[in-house]
C-alpha cells in the first residue's frame, strides 16, 4: 500500500504528536499534520507507539472536564 493511502492515524512509520484540549481529552495526531485550534502538543514529535503509551499513561480518566472537574495540568512541548 502506497504512503498517499496509508491511514495517517495508523502508519506506524510515521511520527506522531500528543495533543491535549481544555476539557482534558487527548488525541494522537500527525506531526506533518498542522495541530487545529483549541488543541496544545503535549509530546512529540515521537514515534507512534511512544505517543500512544503517553496517552495511555496520562489519559487515565476517560470522561471530559467539566464544571465539577478541572482539566489537567498542561505541560506544552514545541
Amino acid at each position: 500500500m502506497s504512503r498517499s493511502s496509508t491511514n495517517p492515524f495508523e502508519d506506524e512509520s510515521a511520527q506522531y504528536r500528543v495533543l491535549l484540549n481544555a476539557r482534558g481529552q487527548y488525541s494522537l495526531w500527525p506531526a506533518r499534520t498542522a495541530v487545529p485550534a483549541g488543541w496544545d502538543c503535549v509530546h512529540g514529535p515521537d514515534a507512534r507507539a511512544a505517543c500512544v503509551a503517553h496517552i495511555d499513561a496520562h489519559w487515565t480518566d476517560l470522561a471530559p472536564a467539566g464544571p465539577a472537574r478541572p482539566a489537567p495540568e498542561r505541560e506544552t512541548v514545541s
